[in-house]
């Protein structure tokens, strides 16, 4: 019984990455489609959601399978996503994937991905998810490769199915083969140098250009950007309670100390 997928990106629906991963899972005949993805380019825009204006759906035609038909949303990923689950599909997929995005998506940089965050809310909704990015140059063969990587890991993913609330973020390095190892890896750490480029308009109103470089530094052996940078495929299961719980208890003092119970 071929398994129903739900496909999103946050490079927009005509992006190299969606278009490639969708025709190659098309053409192994295991999986029912179904693409649902913002009709332009919404990187970085992290776990936004669209409540004051409307969202439009139109139809989205592949170019490389003119069979197959998706939809695109003026909305963000996380939109997408919501609007796929509970307006758009008649029952819930099996799976959802969320890529493959244009560069990676490691450490700390999650926080701000569209395509994290897409993945993020299918397993709000309940949903096993997965987000997928490819590091490096993003050749058609790169993206090819990666595609066919997570088209043969998928039915594993199935059958072992992910715990509740917990995603899959895969990096696969550019020009990695479908035969290269993956780790199982921890979220690193990715930090920046920013600048903040001041410039004026035509009309002499002052704006700024943000921009950043990345500031390369020592990793844990087991880290994602460790694992990239190493040439591997790095899988990162990543889940979105934040809650400290190690602090708890002495928070619980503290509160009790201030008079206020503590409980």
């Amino acid at each position: 019984m071929a398994i129903n997928l739900l496909i999103t990106n946050d490079d927009g629906i005509y992006a190299e990455g969606i278009q490639l991963l969708s025709q190659v899972l098309f053409e192994s005949g295991r999986y029912n489609l179904t693409v649902v993805a913002p009709d332009h380019e919404r990187s970085a825009v992290g776990h936004a959601i669209t409540m004051h204006r409307p969202l439009r759906v139109e139809q989205a035609h592949f170019l490389h399978n003119p069979a197959l038909i998706g939809w695109a949303v003026n909305g963000t990923p996380s939109d997408c996503v919501k609007l796929a689950v509970e307006a758009l599909l008649e029952e819930k997929p099996g799976l959802i994937i969320s890529g493959i995005n244009r560069g990676s998506n490691l450490g700390t940089d999650v926080l701000y991905s569209g395509t994290v965050s897409a993945a993020v809310e299918g397993v709000i909704l309940g949903i096993p998810s997965v987000a997928v990015s490819l590091t490096g140059g993003g050749k058609s063969e790169d993206f090819i490769s990666a595609a066919e990587f997570v088209r043969d890991f998928i039915p594993h993913l199935i059958n072992e199915k992910l715990p509740a609330g917990t995603l899959l973020n895969i990096n696969v390095p550019a020009g990695c083969s479908v035969k290269k190892e993956a780790r199982i890896t921890r979220l690193g750490t990715r930090r920046y140098r920013n600048s903040f480029d001041r410039r004026t308009d035509p009309r002499g109103l002052i704006y700024y250009w943000l921009a950043g470089e990345l500031i390369e530094g020592e990793e844990e052996e087991d880290s994602d950007v460790q694992a990239v940078r190493e040439g591997y495929i790095s899988i990162t299961p990543v889940h979105f309670n934040l809650t400290n719980d190690a602090i708890i208890p002495e928070l619980k003092k503290m509160v009790a100390r201030m008079g206020l119970g503590g409980r």
